[in-house]
């Protein structure tokens, strides 16, 4: 019942022509909030329900229309006419599902392909971003004495990006907006030094560049924060599923042992949905990249 009422919302979004894009997470965000109408919310962690319900809705919705395809299947193999389940139709059938099924693997694989390649790319940035912090805390250590306020508010930067990014407050949600955490200022600082001589202009020059690397990869990360999947791909890839399911059901005889491996291969298809869309995520949900390189680097500043 409660998936059926997500989804009936989305349809009504779609239908009535919401100003916003309808996309997965306006779908997650649906079933987030039918969840609290229903009263279920619950004693667990806020934070963690709110980041992995969206891809736990979408993964329900596809389990949904993916099983429910297989008993829509064996429903119709009750009712179709005799010749219609001959071996020369059954044989069309099985060729023109196993067209369907090549082409749902090959958009499956570069759905998988996209979505950890997303979750590498951002790993990479931000270990080189940590890094780079330690980097250029090491830099302005060997400009002079004179660098320590800067050093200081580099410190408090990393500590805000820290808690803005993993709070630790549970009701707070991750966010990756960098004005937030005031990097700029780190910047400013830098260019306001007053080298005396050329070692010092050297080391100046240097953390000028480290503190644009910076600038640039937080940026960078909080643009590549979308969705790397299209959502007409997974459309389309649900269901082509969904109507190999409906093959599926409609060749085989309705005992228990078939539905209940329809049932397990519906759920098997739809927890690959789901760990696609964690990946898509990497600050968010479930599946996150580790805030252990920027702890690290942190427990280094200002030595």
């Amino acid at each position: 019942m409660l998936v059926l009422r997500a989804v009936g919302r989305v349809l009504d979004l779609i239908i009535q022509g919401d100003a916003r894009e309808v996309g997965i997470y306006d779908a997650g965000q649906v079933f987030w909030n039918t969840r609290l109408e229903f009263g279920l919310s619950g004693n667990i962690d806020s934070r963690w329900e709110v980041r992995i319900m969206s891809s736990i809705a979408i993964a329900l919705i596809v389990f949904g229309c993916v099983f429910g395809g297989a008993l829509l299947g064996t429903f119709l193999r009750t009712v179709l006419p005799e010749h219609h389940l001959s071996a020369e139709s059954k044989n069309i059938v099985e060729l023109g599902m196993g067209l369907v099924a090549t082409m749902a693997a090959l958009v499956l694989g570069l759905m998988i392909a996209s979505a950890q390649g997303s979750f590498g790319t951002q790993r990479s940035e931000f270990i080189q971003m940590s890094s780079n912090t330690i980097l250029l805390d090491r830099a302005l250590a060997s400009y002079g004495p004179e660098t320590k306020e800067v050093r200081d508010l580099i410190r408090r930067v990393v500590l805000r990006t820290l808690n803005q990014i993993w709070p630790e407050d549970s009701s707070q949600s991750a966010q990756l907006d960098p004005l937030v955490a005031r990097s700029e200022f780190v910047f400013e600082k830098i260019g306001a030094l007053a080298p005396q001589n050329d070692a010092q202009r050297s080391i100046k020059d240097q953390a000028l560049s480290l503190a644009l690397n910076l600038a640039q990869t937080r940026w960078l990360m909080f643009e590549e924060t979308g969705s790397s999947i299209p959502m007409p791909f997974l459309v389309v890839l649900v269901f082509w599923i969904t109507i190999i399911f409906v093959s599926f059901g409609l060749l085989a005889p309705p005992n228990a042992t078939v539905i209940a491996t329809l049932f397990i291969c519906a759920l098997s298809v739809s927890g690959a949905i789901f760990l696609i869309l964690e990946l898509d995520r990497p600050f968010r949900g479930l599946i996150q990249i580790s805030s252990a390189p920027l702890r690290d680097a942190l427990a280094h500043l200002g030595q």
